[in-house]
């Protein structure tokens, strides 16, 4: 099947999207315990080297009923001190999950991309994560090209904090084309996509150690 073009609501792919893995043998996401929403944690005036984390799995609104798009991430990063944007080291894991439901005598479509964390940027309730694309699978095929690209992805979180806080949302950047420039180290869309079940715990910038 054709790979994905995002749509403007969802940042989602035509063909499948995928789940993110949290080891780096990437274990399967779809069977992720859902572990509810938290808060992002801050530091008051650290000194020094600081560091943050976001871990978690959520489902992600979609406009077409019946699709079901995971995101799982365990991505962790340091930054020299504050003031500091960008990590000056990132790891960790992330996958994501698309499983189009069957329909008019084709069968159920599923695909799926681990990615390699290359960048955790956080500030308050949101946090972008990209990373480059190292395993796929379900029975679309549709990120085979990719895979052979190593192509860069991205998702942005917004992580809600309670009451008046709204729902936590997901935004996916998708895949670049070979005519494309690869997508930079720590860029994504807006977090525009309800999160429907699950959540994420985001720590923003703590002192390291």
């Amino acid at each position: 099947m054709p790979r994905f073009k995002l749509s403007d609501r969802a940042v989602a792919f035509l063909a499948a999207t995928a789940v993110v893995a949290t080891t780096a043998g990437v274990a399967s996401a779809s069977t992720a315990p859902v572990s509810e929403p938290g808060k992002a944690l801050r530091a008051s005036a650290p000194s020094g080297s600081l560091t943050s984390s976001l871990k978690g799995w959520g489902r992600m609104d979609y406009p077409d009923a019946g699709h079901d798009i995971q995101v799982t991430v365990d991505a962790h990063a340091t930054f020299k001190g504050v003031g500091w944007t960008k990590p000056d080291r990132a790891w960790g894991t992330f996958r994501i999950y698309h499983r189009i439901p069957a329909a008019d005598g084709e069968p159920e479509q599923v695909n799926w991309g681990d990615f390699t964390v290359d960048c955790l940027t956080s500030g308050g309730p949101t946090a972008t994560v990209t990373g480059r694309i190292v395993r796929t699978g379900g029975n679309t095929g549709a990120w085979d090209d990719y895979l052979k690209r190593h192509i860069r992805m991205g998702v942005s979180f917004y992580v809600a904090e309670g009451k008046g806080s709204g729902p936590s949302r997901i935004g996916l950047s998708g895949g670049t084309e070979e005519d494309e420039p690869l997508l930079s180290r720590c860029m994504a869309p807006a977090a525009d996509s309800e999160v429907v079940k699950g959540g994420y715990d985001l720590t923003d910038k703590v002192p390291a150690g």
